[in-house]
């Protein structure tokens, strides 16, 4: 893609109502405009990014059976009420010119397990996984930290359906995998964390928290062991002895939440008379579990930990485009046959051909923007007959032939 014919405007200054490192470097890197307190715009080099995180998700759900389906986010006020939650506080509700009340989705069991209760008759039917990845609605009192928190913002919801507890289990951990799987293409280094089961289950739920000073919650963990409880839930401090390994101390971050699942149980298919006829022909409830991925909360998640004074380092499978080739004076004509080298043999290339930047407003938009991998032509370059090469997270540079270029891109790529 052409700079000169792909929207993409960088700012100068930083966004002076912003404090959050992710809303800051994302704003003045053109990849999102603040619309209100809590939504944002998602611009092209923005929406390139969540894309990214979102074919990630789906190669891992779709890896373990899930199908993908889209759900209306504009839900009739029968749906709410029938579960109870048509009066929690984070719901936006409207009304049509019928005078018909609506709420504007936060989740979607309301929706999806009545459409299940039409479709599911045995046990034969059952297990199902279905996924959606949608915009959601929450009237977020206290919407800050950028993408971390917000009114309006992407997610991708899981539902599963089980004929008893025990398949129910096995699937939990198995989404819990996915998760891990999930978080480490995209550069998260995340910790599993037990947290409150809320109004569905006496058990612990478990989140996916990044631990990060710019965090929310407050998590206690152990170093040697995968021991970790959100505060909500801790019967441990600081500075305790690990009631589970025995051997490591307590520590104490904060966090961000980029994922969660939990363990429904009946509680809908109750509301929705999901049943199905076991072997016997008696009727059972569905059991039922739930597994949420913010994609936009974690893009900013992972800008929050991949920056530096010159801007973005995009870990590889989010970055927006695969590399970004840089033409300076005297290397136009190069920089024009490396980009139609490397674009005949499939790469994704941002092409910075703009001939009123100067040489340090490209080289700087680059560091800004953060892709992996910087591909310069020069003058200099061009009378050797190769491109310099830098990994964004590097300060060392090579002189490599585009071809030996698009190896050392390849080959840095994740391979499933």
């Amino acid at each position: 893609m052409r700079f000169t014919q792909f929207f993409i405007r960088t700012q100068k200054e930083w966004p002076r109502d912003e404090e959050s490192a992710n809303a800051r470097f994302l704003h003045r890197g053109g990849f999102i405009e603040k619309i209100g307190a809590g939504v944002y715009a998602f611009l092209p080099l923005g929406l390139r990014v969540l894309d990214r995180i979102n074919r990630v998700i789906r190669e891992e759900m779709n890896a373990i059976g899930a199908s993908e389906l889209l759900l209306p986010a504009l839900i009739p006020k029968k749906y709410w009420e029938a579960t109870g939650r048509w009066n929690v506080p984070v719901l936006y509700k409207s009304a049509d010119s019928s005078g018909q009340e609506y709420g504007l989705g936060f989740t979607h069991e309301e929706v999806l397990t009545p459409i299940l209760a039409r479709r599911i008759q045995s046990f034969r039917d059952l297990p199902q996984a279905l996924y959606q990845i949608q915009t959601k609605f929450r009237d977020e009192p206290r919407a800050r930290f950028g993408l971390i928190r917000g009114k309006e913002f992407v997610m991708k919801d899981l539902y599963s359906f089980h004929a008893d507890i025990k398949d129910l289990e096995r699937f939990y951990w198995v989404v819990s995998d996915a998760y891990k799987k999930i978080f480490s293409r995209l550069g998260l280094p995340v910790t599993v964390v037990e947290a409150a089961g809320g109004d569905f289950t006496k058990e612990f739920t478990h989140e996916f928290q990044v631990l990060t000073p710019v965090g929310e919650d407050t998590i206690f963990y152990c170093a040697k062991c995968d021991f970790a409880q959100n505060k909500e839930v801790a019967k441990v401090s600081s500075g305790d002895g690990c009631p589970k390994c025995q051997k490591g101390k307590i520590e104490e971050s904060n966090g961000i939440e980029v994922g969660n699942i939990f363990r429904l149980g009946t509680k809908f298919s109750e509301a929705a008379n999901l049943v199905y006829k076991d072997s016997s022909g008696k009727e059972q409830l569905v059991v039922m579990g739930s597994y949420g991925i913010g994609p936009s909360r974690a893009m900013g998640a992972i800008v929050e930990l991949n920056h530096d004074d010159a801007g973005i380092r995009w870990p590889k499978e989010a970055a927006p485009f695969e590399a970004h080739l840089v033409a300076l004076p005297g290397g136009e004509e190069q920089a024009d046959a490396a980009y139609e080298h490397f674009t005949e043999h499939g790469f994704d290339i941002l092409y910075d051909d703009r001939a009123d930047a100067t040489p340090g407003e490209k080289l700087a938009d680059a560091d800004l923007i953060g892709i992996g991998w910087r591909i310069v032509a020069s003058a200099k370059t061009a009378l050797c007959g190769r491109l310099e090469i830098k990994a964004r997270d590097s300060r060392d540079a090579e002189l490599l032939t585009p071809a030996e270029s698009a190896d050392r891109i390849r080959t840095s790529f994740h391979v499933r």
